[in-house]
């Protein structure tokens, strides 16, 4: 998904087994009303598993899902690797940040976000409030679900040391703006899908509670 690094395959095909860690840091604050906007959005890296941990979710939720990267290349009607090569990072980042910003408004169902949506400081601000979930991943299982070997403009060079540079820039604001996190190393997607609804409930049962 719209990392900064260029689109993510059909990231995330975990066949090991492994131990829950999911940690719910904040509830939403109950600003918005019930149903206005996504049942979930999806952030972390390439490789942590947002579309098929998404695609679970949505049919276990029975809603829709959407990845704001496949809606970025059918606007622009070229890949991401391409944006940045024809028009360059800060047109795709404004690129992103208004597919955000109209999926957040519009979409009812699981959202999955870019990689690198969060460096934007308007986006985390509209993630505020909203049931945010930060996939986690170590770098040996995102290499072996999608690889590093394609196009990738931010992970030219070599790419698991800048899989690594841009883990460590991202990471706190991924916590920022998360709701849950979900660690998905080591764990099919099944699980993953079914421990974070579970935590997903268990965070709203205790907002209303409130």
């Amino acid at each position: 998904m719209g990392e900064s690094t260029g689109r993510e395959p059909a990231d995330d095909q975990s066949t090991g087994q492994g131990t829950d860690r999911v940690s719910v840091d904040r509830g939403p604050t109950g600003g918005e009303p019930v149903g206005a906007g996504p049942v979930v959005v999806l952030v972390g890296p390439p490789g942590a598993g947002k579309t098929t941990i998404g695609l679970l979710l949505a049919e276990r939720f029975g809603v829709g899902f959407r990845d704001t990267d496949a809606d970025i290349e059918a606007a622009a009607g070229k890949p991401i690797p391409d944006i940045f090569v024809d028009d360059g990072e800060p047109h795709f980042r404004m690129l992103e940040h208004e597919t955000v910003t109209a999926a957040l408004a519009a979409h009812a169902g699981v959202l999955a976000l870019g990689g690198g949506a969060v460096m934007d400081p308007r986006t985390r601000k509209l993630l505020a409030d909203r049931p945010v979930v930060f996939l986690d991943v170590e770098l040996a299982d995102a290499v072996r679900r999608v690889g590093l070997d394609a196009p990738r403009p931010l992970l030219v060079g070599n790419p698991r040391a800048r899989w690594r540079e841009l883990m460590e820039q991202r990471r706190p604001l991924y916590e920022e703006v998360a709701t849950v996190v979900v660690a998905t190393s080591g764990r099919t997607p099944q699980e993953v899908a079914d421990d974070l609804a579970s935590a997903l409930a268990a965070a709203t049962t205790k907002d209303q509670e409130r």
